[in-house]
């Protein structure tokens, strides 16, 4: 997800305004003349990677279709503390009104981005790359992702519908390993890939022997991971998964995985600090 459907995300966008304003904004339309235009400025207040600018300038244009729009960095790109990231000029009502929607979307996207470059830098000079999961806020989906291949990351699967994940509770209905993925494969798409959940070598050698396109090992110690990794000896691409942290992120990445993914970055992240300050 490079690049944002912003057709998709319009209806969150549109939500989020309805469920801030309501009836109106009492306070600014009590105060602010109707005809009234000014200047704002969008500041980092911290430093991090910027991701969500298209989706705050559609918040504002929501408000107001006249608004002009200028940015000085472009998602993806570092910021330092202090460093100008927009410039919107359009409504004054429209710009008290948005701010708040404008920003949240902004902090929260750029700070999941920020979040995954520091996992991405840590092992960027090995060949394991960083995953996102499903752990993301209820509609938000496509701006969570969006933003974790902003931050260098790559997305896992979408939905339930792009991929085949057989875990535990599938397996369990199945019987085991081998009947879920000789189930599965005949009522799918060759293209759709299957992922096999595992937590033993003995599953994950049932596992590639069924087929599995990509062998997830899930909360497995580093050695049985070193262990399982040599097992499926390039077979079937590798997940490790399960309490992912930063200071074992690189510990993992050695054993030869190809992926590690981490529901963190979604499901915990800490929003960026960034201002937005009206022109008087």
């Amino acid at each position: 997800m490079t690049q944002l459907d912003l057709k998709s995300i319009e209806p969150i966008i549109e939500f989020a305004l309805k469920e801030d304003i309501g009836n109106g904004d009492i306070t600014t339309d009590s105060l602010i003349p109707q005809e009234a235009r000014t200047t704002a400025t969008m500041t980092a207040k911290a430093d991090g990677i910027v991701a969500g600018l298209e989706v705050a300038e559609m918040v504002f244009r929501k408000l107001d279709s006249k608004t002009v729009w200028q940015t000085f960095v472009s998602d993806g790109q570092p910021v330092s503390k202090g460093d100008l990231i927009a410039k919107v000029e359009g409504s004054f009502r429209a710009l008290l009104t948005g701010e708040r929607t404008a920003l949240n979307f902004l902090q929260r996207m750029s700070g999941i981005a920020t979040a995954t470059s520091v996992f991405v830098n840590s092992i960027k000079d090995l060949k394991t790359k960083i995953l996102d999961t499903r752990k993301t806020v209820p509609c938000l989906r496509l701006l969570d992702k969006y933003a974790v291949a902003a931050g260098g990351g790559t997305n896992h699967r979408i939905g339930l519908f792009d991929m085949v994940m057989i875990k535990d509770n599938h397996i369990k209905v199945a019987g085991n390993i081998t009947n879920a993925v000789n189930g599965i494969r005949p009522k799918i798409s060759n293209a759709i890939k299957i992922e096999v959940e595992t937590t033993t070598l003995e599953e994950v050698q049932e596992a590639i022997a069924a087929g599995a396109d990509i062998i997830m090992l899930d909360n497995m110690d580093n050695v049985t991971m070193a262990k399982a990794v040599a097992l499926i000896a390039g077979r079937a691409k590798v997940e490790a998964s399960g309490n992912m942290t930063l200071e074992r992120l690189r510990k993992v990445a050695e054993t030869g995985v190809d992926f590690i993914s981490i529901g963190a970055l979604t499901h915990s992240v800490t929003a960026m600090d960034i201002s937005m300050n009206i022109e008087i």
